[in-house]
């Protein structure tokens, strides 16, 4: 599986959760053009992302050079962060690190008022990769997906990684994180490489 985050945005210094639906930047739309090529013979026989258009663009040329069509899986999107989406990172860095700190403390139900919590994001998104998993048996797919959605998940699906590592886990924008099948789940291959690296300091 190749657990990619979106590109750039087209205000990357912003919190954007599921509450802002911004495209991409041009660089952004740079970026999804490189993880088409780099993905073109990866031999994926899938290509799913959120329906926020962040990660339709970014889906849709790797979709396209695979032959594929990508496929919208709607719970996919970003963790809802209701006031903190549109403020800035110095604005806003304060609430979501409250967030982060309780997590990796392990209260899993922490969330600042009209936040989505660890506990509920993992609720939402691991459901669908179990079902991806046995869709798919060789694990040969990819899936477009946001910051903390893909830290929730990753920590979810790897053994050796649990909720107090939220903050060792590196997501920048158009990174791949490639696990492969095993047994009894999934183990990581690379976590967080990034194809072209973007001039703006991500935001998750």
């Amino acid at each position: 599986m190749f657990l990619i985050r979106h590109a750039e945005t087209s205000t990357p210094d912003v919190f954007h959760g599921a509450e802002s639906d911004v495209g991409l930047s041009p660089w952004g739309e740079r970026q999804a053009r490189l993880l088409a090529d780099h993905l073109a013979t990866s031999g994926a026989e899938a290509v799913y992302c959120s329906g926020m258009r962040r990660a339709i663009a970014t889906a849709t040329p790797i979709a396209e050079a695979l032959g594929l069509a990508p496929i919208v899986v709607p719970e996919l999107h970003e963790r809802r962060i209701g006031s903190l989406s549109g403020r800035g990172r110095e604005e806003g860095w304060g609430v979501y690190e409250a967030s982060k700190r309780a997590w990796i403390a392990g209260d899993l139900e922490f969330t600042h008022p009209g936040g989505e919590s660890y506990a509920a994001i993992g609720r939402r998104v691991l459901p669908i990769f179990d079902d991806l998993r046995e869709r798919h048996p060789g694990g040969r797919f990819v899936v477009v997906a946001h910051g903390i959605v893909i830290r929730v998940a990753l920590l979810g699906l790897l053994a050796d990684h649990t909720p107090a590592d939220f903050d060792r886990i590196a997501i920048d924008f158009a990174s791949i994180n490639e696990l492969a099948r095993v047994q009894d789940g999934w183990k990581a291959e690379a976590l967080n490489v990034v194809v072209a690296p973007s001039p703006a300091r991500p935001v998750a």
